[in-house]
């Protein structure tokens, strides 16, 4: 079938239009059966009215939230991709989405409140596609057939099979809606997107009764815990490759990198520590990777393992760095962590909860107008997202997921070898 072509159809059903999630307003159903039949009619006098789009803002989303009702569609300028601020050095991965077939988009339209935009599936992988198809950045955003949900006091859009992505120049209200944000980039800017990201607090209980819900998704708390001990006995940290920090796989005279490609490249050691760590009634295993090994030490994993072989040697590049003092003086600190909970987690694989940030201590709360407007869900109301064709927000460290999944299994020592520069 062509767009704007008109054709006679013959052998179909006819039903009443459902009462919730209608997608249209029309009252009957045109649906085909095994023998339908299709031909065009080039000289057609039947004139059709022009089909348009539904569109909702944010109260009225907030009225139709959770009354599974009629699906209407959104338009407004994108203010974050998968918690990256939009740039024109912003790149989306088709593979990752084409594989976990999951975006989540920070939306607002005009100067309004800003809301989470949940695609899966086919509206994920469209989404991606048309993203790289532009040359640049593209700021405007049209969703069709969009279900709104509560999460955590939040107003969310979730996209369902029947939605479809459309950018700046796509179609006329995006184009519209574009000359708008031309004109009005002030207003347009007025909040901050960073503070949506904020996560949502949980206990270490609760985090273990949320992977333990029916249809909880991977997601991200705030987890406020006092540390026990640094566990020995595993290597804390890895060699990883310079460039992409992917583990580095040991070659017959280098150090090569899969995920680059390369044979041979300079490997950097990387945090991958694990700690025990408790709150009021709770005790817990928390995996530190990278950056956030950095947060809490304020050292680079590389620099405290250049120290030890400088101040020891005599001892062979495959010699295991014990604990440095860094990480012992960490013991009986209480930081604020940002969590993620994985999906080795959710299939019960390891209960070790990998660390993606460690906050400054006593950081002080971010203001702004999205304090009133925006809410992230909570862990019960983030397992409410695997119902219909909807979910909570999902990551980007599946392959950290697995060093935390071999960590929690004892990683053998041998990993924890000397890098070699160069």
């Amino acid at each position: 079938m062509i767009a704007g072509s008109i054709y006679r159809l013959k052998n179909f059903y006819v039903s009443k239009s459902k009462i919730g999630y209608r997608v249209a307003d029309p009252v009957v159903v045109i649906t085909f059966s095994w023998n339908s039949a299709l031909s065009d009619l080039n000289d057609s006098s039947v004139v059709f009215p022009e089909d348009r789009f539904r569109f909702y803002r944010y109260e009225e989303f907030e009225a139709a939230c959770e009354l599974k009702g009629d699906l209407y569609d959104y338009v407004g300028h994108m203010k974050l991709v998968n918690g990256q601020t939009l740039s024109d050095s912003l790149v989306l991965d088709e593979g990752e989405i084409a594989s976990k077939r999951h975006i989540l988009v920070h939306v607002q339209t005009h100067d309004g409140p800003v809301m989470k935009l949940y695609l899966w599936d086919k509206a994920a992988v469209d989404f991606g596609k048309k993203f790289k198809a532009y040359e640049n950045t593209p700021s405007v955003i049209l969703v069709t057939t969009l279900n709104p949900k509560r999460l955590g006091g939040a107003l969310s859009l979730c996209s369902l099979s029947s939605s479809r992505v459309f950018f700046d120049l796509d179609v006329q209200p995006t184009r519209d809606y574009l000359t708008w944000l031309g004109l009005n980039s002030d207003v347009a800017n007025r909040v901050n997107a960073d503070i949506v990201t904020k996560a949502e607090t949980a206990t270490i209980g609760e985090l273990f009764s949320y992977m333990k819900q029916e249809g909880a998704k991977v997601a991200w708390f705030e987890c406020t815990a006092t540390i026990d001990d640094v566990v020995r006995g595993c290597a804390w940290y890895y060699i990883a490759c310079g460039v992409c920090k992917t583990k580095a796989t040991k070659g017959p005279t280098t150090l090569m990198c899969k995920k680059c490609g390369k044979a041979e490249i300079a490997g950097v050691a990387e945090y991958l520590m694990r700690l025990s760590v408790y709150d009021n009634n709770d005790q817990a295993t928390f995996v530190l990777l990278g950056d956030a090994g950095h947060e809490l030490t304020g050292r680079q994993a590389s620099e405290l393992v250049e120290s030890y072989f400088e101040a020891n040697e005599s001892v062979g590049v495959d010699h295991v760095v014990p604990v440095p003092q860094a990480l012992i003086d960490t013991i009986g600190q209480t930081h604020k962590f940002v969590v993620k909970v994985s999906t080795y987690n959710l299939t019960g694989k390891t209960q070790a909860l990998t660390v993606t940030k460690v906050l400054p201590p006593q950081a002080p709360a971010p203001e702004g107008d999205l304090e009133e407007n925006v809410t992230v869900p909570s862990a019960k109301e983030t397992s409410q997202l695997g119902n219909r064709e909807d979910g909570p927000s999902v990551g980007n460290e599946e392959s950290a997921d697995g060093a935390v999944k071999r960590s929690s299994d004892g990683i053998e020592s041998a990993e924890a070898k000397r890098a070699k520069y160069g």
